[in-house]
């Protein structure tokens, strides 16, 4: 099976944190840049298809009215923004992807050359669109919080069914999740029973227990991040401000030469400790 070819991937999700402003996405994009992170992740919705008439229709106070289809249409972006979206990015040398959340959008996606596809967590159980993203056999990154052991089951079959190239990643889907509920053996517990390359999305406060999570082995490290936590938007306080980016995102990187290769040896600097400290 393909894997990321660094040794940890580190994909910044923008979201819906640029709350329908392109310059704040740019801004957002530009952060991620400047951290060194290899990928930034959006989410495209066909609010018609993922929310009914009633859901939509129901009172909800924002920035862009009163109703719950004026706050997510705020937040979505088109075609328009996609391309400048995608031309920014060619030219900051980053990749960019976007979790889709029906059908129609995942089409919409599939127009441009992404290098990943992604799964979001609340679309696991969406098997129409698993065998849709699998069908195009790109590396696809694969959330599964809010699932159970038997939906991650029928979301491995799928892809392994169309040979298609995925990480899965271990996931608490609370908003910000609490640090005593993630769960980070669950990585390694992964790993065993699917044999597979495992990931983390983590949606803690804080920047430790990523680090954590890529010392127990996962290739991939996903976190949402934000100009400022204090900005409108579910999401914001389940983010990173650029700062922690910059330290995260460092510090992720040399994980590997922290962890070594496991091979016991004695160090030729030890043999000069060992001659001083050695008088027998």
């Amino acid at each position: 099976m393909a894997i990321p070819a660094s040794p940890i991937v580190f994909i910044a999700e923008i979201g819906i944190n640029h709350n329908g402003d392109l310059d704040l996405a740019k801004q957002l994009i530009d952060a991620a840049v400047t951290a060194g992170c290899d990928a930034v992740k959006f989410q495209k919705r066909t609010l018609e298809i993922v929310y009914s008439p009633e859901v939509l229709a129901q009172p909800r106070k924002s920035p862009w009215g009163e109703t719950q289809r004026e706050q997510k249409a705020g937040l979505e972006f088109g075609r328009a923004e996609y391309d400048a979206i995608d031309a920014y990015c060619r030219s900051k040398g980053i990749s960019w992807f976007a979790s889709a959340w029906d059908l129609e959008s995942q089409a919409f996606l599939a127009s441009y050359d992404l290098k990943y596809n992604k799964i979001a967590s609340a679309m696991l159980t969406h098997l129409p669109l698993l065998r849709a993203v699998a069908a195009e056999r790109k590396l696809t990154y694969v959330s599964t919080g809010l699932s159970t052991l038997e939906d991650v089951d029928a979301a491995v079959e799928i892809f392994r069914t169309a040979d298609c190239p995925f990480v899965l990643m271990h996931s608490v889907s609370t908003y910000p999740a609490n640090n005593s509920d993630l769960n980070l053996q669950v990585i390694p517990a992964l790993r065993t029973r699917y044999g597979v390359p495992i990931g983390y999305s983590g949606h803690e406060r804080g920047i430790e227990p990523s680090l954590v999570a890529a010392a127990l082995g996962a290739v991939a490290i996903e976190r949402h991040i934000t100009l400022d936590r204090s900005l409108y938007g579910s999401d914001q306080a389940a983010s990173i401000e650029p700062d922690e980016l910059n330290r995260l995102v460092s510090a992720v990187k040399e994980v590997g030469s922290w962890l070594g290769d496991g091979v016991k040896r004695v160090l030729p600097a030890e043999r000069e400790v060992a001659a001083k400290l050695r008088y027998w």
